[in-house]
């Protein structure tokens, strides 16, 4: 498909569909490229050593000239932590961000030793123009502060997204800005792309303001320590946690780098008050347990994080007494489940008091909209089309079923995967085409170096082991010199399986005195023996583990 053939607006994502993170939209329209967010995913257990995903940006490669700013919604991981590896990779003329995101990115940046001039700071106020389009922005509520929908006004029509959003009647932060949602939904909105995050949970989300109720009551009532595991980019879950110890006349001892980072920017911007309640480990522990509350990182059971070093026992600084209670003031990620239920039994073997959400205590609300809040957004801002985004295909689904419940025509919904384009002209949009959208493995400082291939083997020696066989091959004479020798990691016990051991030894050396009796090739020889291996390792055991033959040419006098 030629992208850039016509007047048509063109949108895709080459990131955001089909999972919930490495959030990545672009907008086309007469050869100019806006992107909106660009941000990370975590790998879950089946990737053994990545430590991020982010999207593919060849595409933007290509079109590189063409690319006129980045713009980020908020400052969450999941919409900023992609842009040091873009800059690495393709020129980004401006990045516009809120606030508390340009603290963030130029703290990213910063650690990478990366010096990027070109980072503005927008307001709702703010409106940016390029030749073809547009960019104006209206302020929601979300878990972080300067959280904002950015409307793009082309000449085909309004687009506009809603980046991450709930609507908090009585919140922590600044409210929703419902009057101008609706000014840009009476103005006409073309198409609206819309977080589905929560799109399965009915009703209405719990309100910030009821966490900080069910908070303080704790405080009043427990008369130890208290330490609490939370996400450290809920920046107003930190505030209120702040507030709280100081009415009860608590310092707050930090724990977790991005706990550290998050609160020493909130407190250089304004949003958190109060820097004098914040002490050393050292510092709290001399301190009477009932003025100490510890705020720590690990609440999704992150076997490295500080909360599950604490309930390991193998902490420098802090060790649990026999009073402490802890709190979860946060849900479970999917897939972390486990981990935080691992977490917990080892705290109440401790012998500590653990309080999670429940009934009981809301301890935590998300930042993100339920059923009736995604309506809500619907019905302010009117669109003539729909596209859900931020979500696994099953929250996008509902997410486009509850536009049609609004009004939205079923056939004006659309649902599509990562690299899909949405073709625009005159206000009438239709599918068209493809664009290249797929996963890049960061592993470490390797950037897109680990591909499928890598991660296969990686995975069978995470489960099956390796088995590597030594050959000593005199070639001047076409013989095999001495016995093979063959040892293994993750697949068996040398000790224990000492004549299966030998079998393969014995099955090696007849693969390989027939290959070696005319003359020596060594691919075949190691086809050969991973081939006579594989089959009979699967027969015995059942498993599948690398092979790796290692040839050794010598050459020998007779």
């Amino acid at each position: 498909m030629k992208l850039f053939d016509s007047g048509n607006t063109k949108v895709f994502a080459l990131g955001g569909l089909g999972e919930v993170g490495k959030n990545m939209y672009c907008i086309m329209s007469d050869n100019e490229i806006i992107i909106i967010d660009v941000g990370i995913i975590f790998p879950s257990n089946e990737l053994p050593g990545i430590d991020y995903i982010i999207p593919d940006f060849t595409f933007l490669k290509k079109n590189e000239s063409k690319i006129k700013a980045l713009f980020i919604t908020h400052g969450h991981e999941d919409h900023i932590g992609g842009i040091p590896y873009l800059l690495q990779t393709i020129n980004i003329p401006a990045i516009y961000a809120p606030n508390q995101a340009v603290g963030l990115i130029r703290k990213k940046l910063e650690d990478r030793d990366m010096h990027y001039k070109n980072l503005y700071v927008y307001t709702e106020k703010s409106k940016i123009r390029f030749k073809s389009m547009s960019v104006e922005f209206f302020r929601t509520t979300h878990s972080i502060p300067d959280s904002h929908g950015i409307a793009i006004t082309t000449p085909n029509g309004t687009i506009v997204t809603t980046g991450d959003f709930k609507f908090d009647l009585t919140p922590i932060g600044p409210m929703s800005n419902l009057q101008k949602m609706a000014a840009i939904g009476s103005k006409g909105v073309t198409l609206l792309l819309s977080d589905s995050t929560n799109a399965l949970n009915s009703g209405f989300s719990i309100s910030e303001s009821q966490v900080d109720e069910a908070l303080s009551e704790i405080f009043l009532e427990h008369q130890g320590r208290i330490i609490i595991a939370t996400f450290a980019s809920n920046i107003y879950r930190l505030k209120h946690i702040v507030d709280t110890c100081k009415r009860n006349n608590r310092k707050i001892a930090i724990f977790g780098r991005s706990m550290e980072n998050n609160i020493e920017i909130s407190l250089n911007e304004g949003y958190i008050k109060h820097k004098e309640i914040f002490i050393t480990p050292e510092e709290a522990n001399h301190l009477p347990p009932n003025k100490v509350c510890l705020l720590c990182t690990g609440s999704q059971g992150e076997p490295l994080a500080a909360l599950s070093r604490i309930a390991n026992g193998s902490h420098r600084q802090i060790k649990l007494q026999h009073d402490d209670l802890v709190i979860f003031s946060s849900s479970a990620i999917p897939g972390n489940a486990l981990s935080i239920s691992k977490i917990i039994n080892k705290l109440y073997l401790q012998g500590v008091k653990v309080c999670t959400n429940t009934s009981l205590a809301d301890v935590h609300t998300s930042g993100h909209g339920s059923q009736e809040e995604l309506k809500l957004m619907v019905r302010l801002l009117k669109p003539k089309y729909f596209m859900p985004v931020h979500g696994e295909y099953r929250m996008l689904k509902k997410h486009a079923d509850l536009a049609i419940e609004c009004g939205v025509p079923k056939e004006n919904t659309f649902v599509l995967k990562n690299g899909e384009v949405l073709s625009m002209y005159k206000e009438k949009i239709k599918k068209e085409g493809t664009v290249l959208a797929g996963d890049v493995y960061i592993d470490g400082n390797r950037i897109g170096e680990i591909g499928s291939a890598v991660m296969h083997d990686r995975k069978i020696m995470s489960s099956d082991g390796i088995v590597v066989v030594i050959v000593n091959i005199d070639t001047k004479n076409n013989k095999l010199l001495g016995n093979v020798n063959i040892t293994s990691r993750g697949f068996v016990l040398i000790q224990e399986n000492i004549e299966f051991l030998k079998e393969l030894e014995t099955i090696c050396d007849k693969a390989i005195i027939d290959k070696i009796q005319k003359h020596v090739n060594y691919s075949e020889i190691k086809s050969e023996i991973i081939s006579s291996l594989s089959a009979y390792i699967y027969e015995k055991t059942g498993r599948n583990p690398i092979i790796l033959p290692v040839i050794m040419d010598i050459k020998k006098e007779v």
